[in-house]
């Protein structure tokens, strides 16, 4: 059997069982990244020295790839072969001889300070909707999607909590309400006082008609667009929107909170995520 037929029995035994964003994903990194290399070839004489090859073009590629997005493309090519393995009678996986490449985590991770994010969101502030948004990212750590996600119904303005049950996402321009990532990522998130004040405010003068409906009607297009603006207008250095999940983390790291606690905050499915994550915001506790 070649590549080619393996990654069509692959992808169609995949199409039931994942997240179409998830399943768009996977097929783009498979159809540029694995198919030009392997497609002709039959599956039982890949060996570990073809992935070795093919591993060295990608590490060589002028566009220098990420460390973690080497590392999810190689994982990638190791799940067909163990497709392979277990389902089609192939000895063995020849990326599992081979080695990896690239790293799970990145080396450095950007955040901001409360400094930076207070020089931030003055910048942003001018657009409501905007300031809402932003600190709601910054002092929960939820992601992006679960944000999106929100309807007035899951903020509990009396106890200061929201509940994170669904994640959004924008697939071939459609809006699609999904579960959440992980099990563990439906949880229950105690928001500080003026957070909750502030989401209320905005929910009453905007969607009152509609309790049950997105309280956030905008895109994570929208998101990186007013990330630049903000950053322009103040001079903070510029982050992805999911370095606000990680600039959460470092704050309550800052401020002593157990990795446990964290862990449970940001909807980690285990904690040794939580701490192969942010290790390195721990050394400092040793001489403290």
């Amino acid at each position: 059997m070649t590549f080619g037929s393996l990654v069509q029995l692959y992808m169609e035994d995949s199409k039931t069982r994942l997240k179409p964003t998830t399943y768009s994903n996977k097929e783009f990194i498979i159809n540029t990244k694995l198919l030009p290399f392997f497609k002709d070839m039959p599956i039982n004489t890949i060996t570990p020295a073809t992935i070795r090859k093919w591993q060295n073009e990608l590490l060589s590629d002028p566009k220098k790839y990420s460390q973690t997005y080497l590392k999810t493309v190689n994982n990638q090519a190791s799940a067909i072969f163990n497709y392979a393995v277990k389902y089609y009678r192939l000895e063995n996986n020849p990326c599992r001889l081979a080695g990896t490449m690239g790293k799970k985590n990145a080396d450095e991770m950007e955040i901001w300070t409360m400094d930076e994010f207070n020089r931030f969101i003055k910048a942003v502030e001018d657009k409501p909707t905007s300031k809402v948004i932003f600190n709601l990212l910054f002092w929960t750590g939820m992601r992006s999607g679960e944000m999106l996600a929100l309807t007035v119904e899951d903020f509990d303005f009396k106890a200061n909590t929201v509940s994170i049950s669904k994640n959004y996402a924008r697939h071939t321009r459609e809006d699609l309400i999904l579960p959440p990532k992980t099990p563990k990522s439906k949880r229950v998130i105690t928001l500080p006082p003026f957070l909750s004040q502030m989401v209320r405010a905005h929910s009453t003068s905007i969607y009152a008609n509609d309790p049950s409906g997105r309280l956030f009607g905008q895109t994570k297009h929208y998101l990186l667009h007013e990330m630049i603006r903000g950053c322009k207008k103040s001079g903070v250095k510029r982050i992805r929107i999911h370095d606000l999940r990680h600039s959460h983390a470092s704050f309550l790291i800052e401020k002593g909170f157990s990795p446990l606690l964290i862990a449970d905050r940001l909807g980690h499915e285990n904690i040794e995520t939580t701490l192969q994550t942010y290790s390195h915001l721990y050394p400092n506790k040793h001489s403290e």
